[in-house]
């Protein structure tokens, strides 16, 4: 296990270098001049080179990017060019509603999709299959925009049992977690009645069958453990998915995450704060896939990690 963790973290360091490296890289290549943007429009041509000296964007690429690795490596995020503010604390700040909306939609998500994933497979080729199935895919392919904006007006407009947007109570949750569920729902319950009729075949639940095992017992002390395997892996996928931000939803519903702090950075070209939030996504997506790892052996004790 430790030769194990070891091993992964490397792997993770080596992940999170390559994304700074390929950002970094874009970023400098933008047609759009963040400088411009800080000294404003009437600004004259020698205002703007004495702020790109300052910023040290009149460097060469690499020197630029080793100065950012170094204070990196040190938990410097830099600093926002436009908020004046360090990139850490900003993240930081946005990091509680993120975790929060992180929470909510995938709790939302399994909720829906492993429910109709399984009532699916159970009955499969029945007309409750087919229904659940199109309703997932109608899931999948639904704007987030109309998905939230539908809900809004349905549930706070209309029925006014919940607020319009805002953060800061559970009824302030809802509706955005809900949207994102609705959304991502339908590819959980499509991979859970895939692979859950994959496993009803196999001949061990024929023998637990075949042994007078009540049906409530076969499927979820023996089917279901194994079936839920790749839902796993899907949900540390998702973890750094929610947690670079879901812009569209954050944006419908006014919530304060790190997917409104990073749109609001890219329409600024507030370099600092467009590269913090996508090594926090990384981090994110490294540290989710890393959980899934771990957590997959308690679950089917036939895998061991090595």
């Amino acid at each position: 296990m430790v030769a194990y963790l070891i091993r992964r973290l490397f792997q993770a360091a080596l992940i999170l270098l390559g994304v700074s490296l390929v950002t970094f890289f874009l970023l400098y290549l933008l047609p759009a001049d963040p400088v411009r943007q800080i000294a404003g429009r009437s600004a004259t041509a020698q205002t703007v080179q004495n702020i790109r000296e300052q910023l040290g964007l009149d460097q060469p690429f690499i020197v630029q990017y080793w100065r950012y690795l170094t204070g990196l490596v040190q938990g410097d995020f830099g600093r926002s060019y436009l908020q004046k503010s360090e990139v850490a604390v900003l993240i930081w700040a946005r990091l509680p509603a993120s975790l929060l909306l992180m929470a909510g939609a995938i709790g939302c998500e399994l909720l829906l999709g492993l429910t109709m994933g399984i009532v699916a497979a159970l009955r499969r080729g029945s007309m409750t299959d087919q229904s659940l199935m199109i309703t997932s895919f109608v899931g999948v392919s639904a704007p987030q925009f109309v998905v939230g904006l539908l809900l809004l007006y349905v549930f706070a407009v209309r029925l006014g049992w919940f607020p319009i947007g805002g953060y800061g109570t559970f009824r302030h949750l809802v509706l955005p977690s809900l949207t994102l569920g609705i959304l991502g729902s339908g590819w959980y319950s499509r991979m859970m009645r895939s692979s859950m009729i994959d496993v009803l075949r196999q001949d061990y639940i024929r023998t637990a069958r075949a042994k007078g095992l009540a049906r409530r017992r076969v499927i979820f002390r023996h089917a279901l453990p194994n079936a839920i395997l790749p839902i796993i892996a899907m949900i540390g996928i998702d973890i750094g998915i929610f947690m670079g931000g879901i812009v569209v939803v954050e944006s419908v519903f006014g919530w304060p995450g790190i997917g409104q702090l990073a749109w609001q950075a890219i329409q600024r070209v507030d370099i600092p704060i467009i590269m913090g939030v996508t090594l926090v996504s990384a981090c994110a997506i490294v540290l989710g896939n890393l959980l899934a790892d771990l957590v997959t052996p308690f679950i089917d004790p036939r895998i061991r990690l090595r």
